[in-house]
């Protein structure tokens, strides 16, 4: 052993490597490196192993930063598509919907006019003269007569199941 060659603490090189303790530890057991000495408990290691081991963090943390880019890219981009696919299931069940709606109001509304059939034919009466819808009873307001003739409007009772609606 050199006696001018410095020796390096495990904690010194991680501060130098400005990384964790733990991760300078981990790399040398999983790289087999063994330490040039001891003091006290304290492992020592050689300046070589010393520039190995910080070039091995510094190249793996540009290494990480560019990876993590890629990642966070890649990543980005596929929740984007993810996105874009749920979007289109939902403006396919928003249109599914949409005609369903349409189906539904075009079933009342025949559903309403049958029922309205089905009402005037099951009177077991005749129809009086007040039941008789008039040739040109086309409005719901009647129109001005000399007996009306300040323009004020009366308006007519339809007869039906939905008359009372019309008012």
């Amino acid at each position: 052993m050199n006696n001018d060659e410095r020796l390096y603490k495990i904690s010194e090189i991680a501060d130098i490597a400005k990384v964790n303790k733990t991760k300078v530890w981990r790399y040398i057991r999983d790289n087999n490196i063994s330490e040039r000495s001891m003091k006290g408990n304290a492992k020592l290691y050689s300046e070589h192993t010393k520039d190995i081991i910080i070039k091995a963090f510094s190249s793996e943390s540009v290494h990480l930063a560019t990876e993590t880019k890629a990642d966070t890219s890649r990543i980005l981009l596929e929740q984007i598509d993810i996105l874009k696919g749920e979007l289109e299931r939902k403006n396919d069940q928003l249109d599914k919907m949409q005609s369903l709606l349409d189906q539904q109001q075009q079933l009342n509304l025949s559903t309403n006019r049958q029922n309205e059939k089905l009402l005037d034919t099951t009177t077991n009466n005749t129809p009086s003269q007040d039941d008789r819808p008039l040739p040109n009873d086309h409005r719901d307001v009647s129109e001005p007569t000399e007996g009306n003739y300040k323009g004020e409007e009366t308006k007519t009772l339809k007869k039906g199941l939905f008359g009372w609606f019309r008012r």
